[in-house]
């Protein structure tokens, strides 16, 4: 089944002859390699673009081994380059070449060259492009399939395909598959023999079982908060494991380099700054989530949370959780202080949202609860209230937004 990815592709279009290293990250198995060898390969033929002027190398294939080496690679390329044409380079998982980034950067110096390479992430991590390339590179942050995406290859019903997201998730392996039994044996499968040993390889970890005991909690828990004497704590109490407050730091952030999860920080919306040691996780796929824990605690009310958090970050936005802190009176006059808590901040450029998250609304008391954080904040940017029986969007008296799940994640400019 062939998948449109037109958000990915199109920037890729737009990318065209930057004179940057056009390099697509992203978690495995998200559809990189398809993106690049599939459909923009399709792009280029059908604007013209002549078949001997794309040069296109899989490093996966083992007849391209000898290209490990640099020089035969830069040799070949050459071979294969005779001409002051343009000619579009195109590597897949380019970290399988020896001093791949000294590869890249002499490629750069030919000005008839577009290049174009993916990576996997236990060796191809944002932090180290930035590094070595130092600005000459362009990168396209790649997601598992959206709600979006993922309906358009179901089709048919939204409520029915909705209940296979949000149990499923969107890895593109899975939209043409129909056996629920297949696809929770893909999904435990890529998570131990792909994602745990990558970070395994690629950090040098020899027993993972505090890793994946790590993983498991954090699981369990999508929309609380955690910091790591949290943690400890937890692993002392429920696994009866000692682990340092260091080692726990350094797993979460191996899990967020692997874009196996995603750290939202605490953000003080009255004082305008980060606050504190807590943060929440969320997963990048979530069908991955639902494996680690055996396909329990499917509470769509967290799902739903979790995957509105993804398509923030779809969508480009900064995603925090928002802290406020108020004063109130009692019944006697007397003050109280409390922190209430906003779902997400959403910052894109001078844009802000303020998103809350509810499976209903029954009546008007939900409805206080539920907007309650929302009305306290004073300044004018817009606050939203997402929730998954809402048919329509409207606005409350008190200005608040109100739009349905299928609406929100349907429509890309839901928000404005």
């Amino acid at each position: 089944m062939d998948i449109k990815r037109d958000f990915y592709l199109n920037r890729l279009i737009s990318a065209r002859q930057n004179h940057l290293v056009k390099v697509v990250t992203g978690p495995r198995r998200c559809g990189k390699t398809f993106l690049l060898t599939n459909l923009f390969l399709k792009y280029l033929e059908s604007e013209g673009v002549p078949s001997d002027h794309i040069i296109l190398i899989s490093m996966e294939d083992r007849r391209n081994r000898k290209l490990s080496d640099p020089d035969v690679l830069l040799d070949y390329i050459d071979e294969y380059s005779k001409d002051g044409g343009l000619y579009y380079i195109i590597i897949d998982e380019v970290q399988m070449i020896d001093e791949f980034t000294d590869v890249l950067n002499t490629l750069l110096l030919r000005p008839n060259f577009d290049i174009y390479v993916t990576g996997s992430n236990s060796h191809f991590l944002s932090s180290d492009i930035a590094t070595e390339f130092r600005g000459r590179d362009y990168q396209i942050r790649m997601h598992p399939l959206s709600f979006a995406e993922f309906y358009s290859a179901k089709g048919g019903n939204k409520e029915d395909a909705w209940k296979i997201y949000w149990v499923y998730g969107g890895l593109p392996i899975l939209a043409s598959i129909d056996s629920d039994e297949e696809r929770i044996s893909i999904l435990q499968g890529i998570f131990r023999t792909v994602y745990l040993a990558d970070i395994k390889n690629r950090y040098g970890i020899r027993n993972d079982r505090e890793l994946e005991t790590l993983v498991k909690i954090i699981s369990s828990g999508i929309g609380s908060p955690f910091n790591p004497a949290r943690l400890v704590n937890t692993f002392k109490s429920v696994e009866n494991v000692s682990i340092s407050r260091i080692t726990i730091d350094n797993y979460l952030s191996y899990l967020c380099d692997a874009f196996l999860v995603n750290k939202a920080e605490r953000f003080d919306v009255k004082g305008r700054k980060y606050v504190g040691t807590l943060a929440k996780y969320y997963f990048e796929d979530i069908g991955i989530r639902n494996a680690l824990i055996g396909f329990k605690q499917l509470e769509e009310t967290h799902i739903m949370e979790n995957v509105i958090y993804n398509e923030l970050q779809i969508r480009g936005f900064q995603v925090d959780v928002g802290n406020l802190g108020v004063v109130t009176k009692d019944k006697d006059g007397k003050s109280q202080r409390s922190q209430l808590e906003i779902d997400f901040v959403a910052n894109k450029g001078s844009k802000r949202f303020y998103i809350q998250v509810a499976y209903s609304i029954p009546d008007r008391e939900k409805m206080l609860q539920e907007t309650r954080s929302l009305l306290m904040i004073k300044d004018a940017f817009k606050k939203v209230l997402v929730v998954k029986d809402t048919t329509m969007p409207w606005h409350t008296d008190e200005g608040i937004y109100i739009i349905g799940l299928f609406d929100f994640l349907l429509n890309p400019n839901s928000l404005e």
